[in-house]
């Protein structure tokens, strides 16, 4: 029997709190019933101004930003300006080197060729100093060239 008043009041217990909960529950929906909604669209329309108003403002930060990245990839080169002035100066001075070394090969063989000519004008002369003190052997030697 013990177990049974037991079960009976927490049953009793149950139902009071159920009560409770109905009695909330009514007063809710009391007060949702008495509540009035605005089938307005003020405020919608205000969040929405506002959202794409910032939406607006995004997109024009992001395209100033892709004007920029533009202007920069315009202005932009291939090859950087200070390798080609690298590339053109040494070009100048390998060209200079080349045009010294061209020059004084020719200086070097105007001096050869000056030098083999007064060799062969002392040697002509030479000649010609041994031929008339021996002229006999002049003879021979025009003989010999003919031959």
């Amino acid at each position: 029997m013990k177990k049974l008043d037991e079960i009976m009041e927490l049953m009793a217990d149950e139902m009071a709190d159920f009560k409770t909960s109905l009695e909330k529950l009514e007063a809710l929906s009391k007060g949702l019933n008495e509540m009035s909604i605005p089938i307005s669209t003020a405020a919608i329309d205000e969040n929405l101004q506002s959202f794409l108003q910032k939406q607006e403002e995004a997109n024009e930060v992001k395209n100033e930003l892709l004007r920029d990245i533009n202007d920069k990839l315009e202005r932009a080169s291939l090859i950087p300006n200070y390798i080609l002035v690298l590339f053109g100066s040494i070009l100048i001075l390998l060209l200079s080197g080349l045009g010294y070394f061209i020059y004084s090969s020719k200086i070097s063989e105007e001096e050869k060729f000056q030098i083999y000519r007064t060799i062969s004008k002392s040697e002509l002369e030479s000649y010609q100093i041994f031929f008339s003190e021996n002229p006999e052997i002049k003879e021979d030697y025009c003989n010999w060239l003919e031959q």
